[in-house]
């Protein structure tokens, strides 16, 4: 593909989403996001999937699919070439394109237990199947072709869609509040997304942790849990070792107190998943005891 191939064909919320970027209000054919380089109460960034371009109204620059790539991981139109390419093909870009369709016009058929064998192999392949019951199988429709994946419900009743060829939402977006049995937690554990809740609650198993939990299924959604994060005494933060992660880990050291930072425990590693997978036979003590 050339420059004016890759600006029509690779989908623009493909692109926004791989950043961990999701719309906060959608219309027919437009949607709102929160702008690429700064933080706003109000997004301001306007996306047009139909001609796949952005509109940041706060600032008067207009992006595609190349320019927000740039701006993300502030590099060269060589670098994003070459960050793109890895939405240039493969059954995994088609099913997302798919799914990732402004009108999702989709319809739950089933939930129940993880039962289907491709996604109990995923979830082992992730280190994770002694977790399953937290999360579900789920069947569904969308666009009139039948899924399934894992499913893990946001507080608004959306559901975070993974399996081995895709990574969808399904309602609306949100974020995912889970309170200890106890429900006297001074503390609260941040996660990007629930693959990573899953590993820690691996490691946690043998330890006495009264912690509640925080997974935001998108840094995006941060305004969702501003005000629940004041409540807590310490927030320990387990998020992705990449510009995004670092850069919302800084908001989060700006904005509250007692704010501590895990990621040094997989310092080496893209996340907390990725470090397990590699790395699940350490001493389950030396992790726990960071945010004691």
């Amino acid at each position: 593909m050339n420059c004016e191939e890759i600006k029509e064909k690779i989908s623009i919320r493909m692109v926004l989403e791989s950043f961990n970027l999701f719309p906060v209000k959608e219309n027919r054919n437009t949607a709102f996001y929160f702008a690429l380089d700064r933080e706003e109460k109000i997004p301001s960034l306007s996306v047009d999937f139909a001609k796949n371009k952005a509109f940041d109204f706060g600032t008067g620059k207009s992006y595609d699919v190349i320019s927000i790539v740039q701006q993300m991981n502030l590099c060269s139109i060589s670098e994003a070439l070459r960050y793109l390419e890895k939405f240039d093909f493969s059954n995994y870009n088609k099913l997302q394109s798919e799914e990732t369709l402004h009108e999702k016009k989709y319809k739950i058929i089933m939930v129940r237990e993880i039962q289907h064998p491709a996604l109990i192999q995923y979830l082992k392949s992730r280190k994770v199947y002694e977790q399953k019951d937290l999360v579900k199988e789920i069947e569904y429709e969308l666009n009139g072709k039948k899924y399934f994946g894992i499913g893990f419900f946001n507080n608004s009743g959306g559901i975070e869609i993974r399996n081995k060829y895709s990574k969808i939402c399904l309602g609306k977006k949100d974020v995912t509040l889970i309170k200890n049995e106890l429900n006297i937690s001074n503390e609260i554990l941040v996660f990007e997304g629930f693959f990573d809740y899953l590993t820690f609650r691996n490691l946690e198993k043998k330890e006495n942790i009264n912690s509640d939990y925080l997974i935001l299924n998108s840094t995006a959604m941060l305004f969702k849990a501003k005000d629940e994060l004041k409540k807590y005494e310490k927030i320990s933060l387990f998020l992705d070792n990449d510009s995004n992660g670092k850069s919302f880990k800084e908001k989060l050291q700006n904005q509250y107190k007692n704010v501590e930072d895990c990621s040094w425990i997989y310092h080496n590693f893209k996340d907390l998943n990725e470090w397990y997978c590699e790395k699940q036979n350490l001493p389950h003590s030396c992790f726990v005891k960071s945010h004691k």
